[in-house]
């Protein structure tokens, strides 16, 4: 593939990956408004107590195999077929033990109207696993847009269902059924997109090649989640489902700014990292030139939306819900720096060292867990600014001192990439701050905040002459 024809597909990836995973964002932010206002915050709570085992299970059944199909050099039959046959018997075996032990789980969190929400929302796992292997396939061959149109149909449909059912009464089973709906429409879906078929005749010994590889990506996303998911835990378990409701929207909504990134560098970063693997130059540069467009993207997103963090929670879902703006005011903090992160995974990935992977998440999930308990009787607040400390100073450390060893990028370079858009984005938030600060109206206050930020953003990068903001004025521009 010339660079010219990388470079193409990246920016055709990185377009329709942006505008699935914004206009996503927007529609999940429209549904969970509706949402948020008539559900209760102990709604919330409840469905995220089953947060992390949901999680846990999708990635057993899943076990890395889309990262190993990925990275083998051809398509055969034989591997996705394999593949899919696992995905559903593990899926279908998964759902039976947490069908069984949803009573234990009631138990743990002293609520036994979980029973029955948990075995009904674990379903979920079984029809993801029925579409793994259709994802591998347009994941592989970087069909942006077609996994585009699954995930936005499989949103506004499962959308107005949940929104249906909350008007109607139906509480946290509006949230359940949401997720169950979605689910299903995405398997669905890819089902329709994908022309590749199980077959019946199978064997799993492309699984006994691939699985060395792909163990060590299935236990990195268990402990991911697991790092993840741990507050709802312990905060279901010592404190109530109110906090766990705050702790959850707080995230949700950082989680619908970074989401809108990091979907959008993960559809392509693999594949494109995969296809200069070999050439150390090259991928310094392909990943130079792809953490600019990061974090010109994350710093004034991310930011931003802990800059408007109050008015925001205010305007869409009400004034029950602003005590989750600190937690999500702190997590857009790392929610900014994430994509450099992803990015470095997905280029250890893409070189096979899967076990470095999985060895970083099982030191910095340790590590986060301490740090939950040591400071559980601190409060939320301490929780969280302590989880992001930690994720920021000690986890992007460790990444970048791997990736400089894989392929020889200096810290030096990273800092002068990322300077200039971070100094840039606090340059406009703070000069909006003092501007804005004598207006009183929630809503002038949010509107006149957004428009500022971003009228003197894209003032200043074009000023600056970013290149970064040249080339994506003039690829949208063509589009």
């Amino acid at each position: 593939m010339s660079e010219q024809t990388l470079k193409e597909k990246t920016a055709k990836g990185l377009f329709w990956g942006g505008l699935s995973n914004g206009v996503q964002q927007l529609l999940g932010m429209f549904f969970g408004i509706f949402l948020a206002r008539i559900l209760t915050v102990e709604d919330y709570g409840l469905v995220g107590m089953l947060t992390i085992f949901i999680a846990i299970a999708n990635s057993i059944s899943e076990s890395g195999f889309t990262a190993a199909l990925t990275n083998k050099p051809e398509f055969r039959h034989e591997d996705y077929n394999a593949v899919f046959w696992f995905n559903v018997i593990a899926a279908s075996f998964l759902y039976l033990v947490l069908f069984l032990i949803a009573p234990l789980i009631a138990t743990f969190f002293g609520r036994p109207e979980l029973v029955l929400l948990s075995r009904v929302l674990f379903l979920t796992i079984v029809f993801g696993a029925l579409g793994t292997a259709h994802s591998a396939v347009l994941f592989r061959k970087l069909l942006v847009k077609e996994r585009a149109k699954i995930d936005l149909t499989a949103l506004i449909i499962s959308g107005f269902v949940g929104v249906t059912l909350a008007f109607k009464g139906c509480g946290y089973w509006a949230l359940a059924i949401q997720s169950l709906i979605y689910a299903g429409m995405c398997m669905l879906l890819r089902w329709f997109y994908t022309p590749w078929r199980p077959t019946w005749q199978f064997h799993f010994s492309p699984i006994k090649e691939m699985f060395t590889f792909s163990v060590k990506i299935l236990f990195t996303n268990m402990f991911g989640h697991i790092n993840a998911n741990i507050f709802t835990v312990l905060l279901g378990k010592f404190y109530n489902a109110t906090d766990v409701g705050l702790y959850s929207q707080g995230n949700k909504w950082m989680s619908m700014g970074y989401s809108a990134i990091g979907g959008m560098i993960n559809g392509v970063a693999q594949p494109v990292f995969a296809e200069v693997n070999g050439d150390k130059e090259r991928q310094v540069q392909v990943l130079r030139k792809m953490i600019r467009f990061a974090v010109f993207i994350s710093f004034p997103i991310m930011l931003g939306l802990a800059f408007v963090g109050e008015e925001l929670i205010f305007i869409a879902v009400g004034e029950k819900w602003l005590p989750c703006v600190p937690i999500l005011q702190l997590f857009c903090i790392w929610g900014a720096f994430c994509p450099i992160q992803l990015l470095y995974s997905q280029i250890v990935v893409a070189h096979g060292k899967s076990s470095f992977y999985l060895k970083s998440h099982i030191f910095i999930g340790l590590f986060q867990l301490l740090i939950a308990f040591l400071t559980l009787r601190l409060g939320i607040l301490w929780m969280v600014f302590a989880n992001v400390l930690v994720n920021i100073i000690v986890w992007l450390s460790i990444w970048h001192w791997y990736v400089n060893h894989l392929i020889g990028i200096c810290l030096i370079n990273v800092l002068k990439d990322i300077f200039p858009y971070i100094s840039m984005s606090l340059i406009v938030f703070l000069f909006v701050y003092f501007f804005t600060k004598q207006i009183e109206n929630m809503y002038l206050l949010f509107a006149t905040k957004v428009l500022l930020s971003v009228v003197i953003y894209c003032f200043l990068m074009f000023v600056g002459k970013s290149v970064i903001f040249r080339e994506c004025l003039q690829f949208v521009f063509r589009k």
